[in-house]
């Protein structure tokens, strides 16, 4: 049995996409995935379950599909690979307020990443791995021009924001 964490990006934003988390969870638990637990309204899910990723992506997709009637991004790691990018966040304490993560669904091109890598936004620091951008915004992610479509954009990647705390809430939430 794996434990996995999945994240919908999009959902329940400006009363779009809505998407209450008991209906995904019942939806999750028709897949034969187990100890669903969700976090907040966005769509942060954390459940166990035999099945490949891969297999689970495209089933997960498909039933939020015919369930919603509407398609979102979703990223699903592994617990061990969340864990990992946890692990290597570079934010000092200071920082954590004004941290974030941006989960790449796919590792981008290495090209891309080195073209990125040059530019320097006024408030924004980010270092790109290639599972995860961390982000930097002194002056919040409200404000930031390095938000999730612009790294969309710029990478050609499928991607989601969390900040540091749910993060932290999440990695909780898989041990």
């Amino acid at each position: 049995m794996k434990t996995y964490i999945l994240l919908l990006r999009g959902i329940n934003v400006a009363g779009k996409n809505k998407m209450p988390m008991s209906s995904l969870k019942a939806m999750l638990e028709s897949l034969k995935v187990t100890a669903v637990k969700t976090y907040i309204q966005s769509g942060n899910v954390v459940f166990n379950t035999t099945e490949q990723i891969n297999i689970l992506e495209n089933t997960i997709n498909n039933a939020i599909s015919e369930t919603f009637n509407f398609e979102v991004p979703i990223v699903l790691i592994d617990a061990t690979e969340f864990k990992e990018i946890v692990a290597k966040a570079i934010f000092l304490d200071v920082e954590n307020l004004n941290s974030y993560y941006v989960i790449l669904k796919n590792k981008a091109s290495k090209s891309l990443v080195e073209v990125l890598k040059t530019e320097v936004y006024n408030n924004e620091n980010f270092i790109i791995t290639d599972r995860c951008i961390y982000l930097s915004c002194t002056k919040g992610y409200g404000k930031a021009k390095c938000n999730n479509n612009f790294f969309e954009k710029k990478l050609k990647v499928q991607a989601t924001t969390r900040n540091f705390k749910t993060m932290q809430k999440l990695l909780e939430m898989s041990n």
